[in-house]
């Protein structure tokens, strides 16, 4: 029998948890960057992720535990390279440098502008729906990213804060390009992501004459970096699988508050009126887009790909002899024709008029 599932599960609950993860790196990071340089500890950062995520992939083979993942093919490896440079180099570094030029909880507020980078150039280049509310939350948030950054003579964006807007760019072409990678294995692909990038930025940085901070330290990073950079990574994929870019970005705006709190109870930074105001105003934002519902009589056209995947209302094929669920394989979908809450996901990627 045929299961269908909420618009909502489970691509929703899996942004939130990468957010939450995420969101914990800035004043993490902020704690860290004083001790080691910005460039060689982006590289510790991923280099955890890499690493972890490895581990978790060795034990998994060794406990025999089935993967039903699609792999990564040949003509995904052009994506994996530009996403790789994209968000393991260049946003990572530029965070780092951000960080050094600004308090933590600005920081991890600007990162807001992370998932409008990622709504605005899914809008644009790739064409995704968004529509009233999602825009209206946007708008919110630039508003709140202002009135971080007024000063007393008007409108200030110093170096730091423009080098992390920076990151947030290259990080949202990254997801961008990572939702076209969203229906391989995303632990594979966080796993080279995380040791492609960590070990670039390391040579990097020992090469310009930085030198490796005590184990305590590097460890410490390490670990950070497998949970807010690799098992968020791994949860931010599987949310772009069914949520779409511009959707998950949006969701993803959650990282700053968590960010925010932490550095305000950690690093006792100052609680000030332009804090709260662009948290309340950013606030106002992401419950736009929590609160969006989109539905409308759609037709999926026949189309044949390659997922994981159980046998719901979507996936109506027979197979021969019995399988489990959920599992991956080459598969063909029939034209079908109805009408349900549903985002951009994989399966709905129609246009709008």
């Amino acid at each position: 029998m045929a299961r269908t599932y909420s618009h909502l599960w489970p691509g929703v609950p899996l942004a939130l948890l990468s957010a939450l993860l995420f969101g914990a790196s800035a004043p993490f990071a902020k704690m860290l960057v004083g001790s080691v340089a910005p460039q060689l500890l982006a590289g510790l950062l991923y280099l955890g992720a890499g690493v972890g995520l490895a581990l978790v992939q060795g034990g998994r083979a060794a406990l025999g535990i089935p993967v039903t993942e699609a792999p990564i093919r040949r003509h995904d490896l052009p994506l994996l390279t530009a996403v790789v440079l994209c968000g393991g180099l260049v946003a990572p570094l530029l965070l780092m440098l951000g960080l050094q030029r600004t308090s933590a909880a600005s920081g991890s507020l600007l990162l807001n502008l992370e998932g409008l980078a990622t709504m605005l150039i899914a809008w644009v280049v790739f064409r995704e729906n968004v529509d009233r509310r999602l825009i209206l939350g946007a708008l919110a948030i630039v508003a709140g990213a202002v009135i971080l950054t007024w000063s007393g003579e008007g409108a200030h964006l110093d170096t730091g804060a423009a080098l992390i807007a920076a990151a947030c760019l290259a990080w949202g072409i990254d997801n961008n390009l990572s939702r076209k990678l969203s229906s391989a294995d995303p632990v594979v692909i966080a796993t080279i992501k995380g040791l492609a990038a960590g070990g670039a930025n390391i040579a990097i940085a020992l090469l310009l004459g930085a030198s490796m901070p005590p184990l305590f330290v590097t460890g410490a990073a390490t670990l950070v970096g497998f949970l807010s950079v690799g098992v968020s990574l791994v949860l931010f994929m599987l949310a772009l699988r069914h949520l779409g870019a511009a959707r998950t970005g949006a969701y993803f705006s959650l990282a700053p508050f968590i960010g925010a709190l932490i550095s305000v109870a950690l690093l006792a930074e100052q609680v000030t009126g332009q804090l709260v105001t662009a948290g309340l105003l950013m606030s106002v934002g992401l419950w736009f887009h929590l609160t969006e519902r989109h539905e409308h009589e759609h037709v999926h056209h026949a189309m044949e790909h390659e997922h994981t995947h159980v046998h719901d209302d979507h996936h109506q094929h027979d197979h021969d002899g019995y399988v489990t669920e959920p599992h991956s394989h080459r598969h063909r979908h029939a034209t079908l024709h109805h009408t349900h809450p549903h985002y951009p996901d994989i399966h709905h990627q129609h246009h709008h008029s």
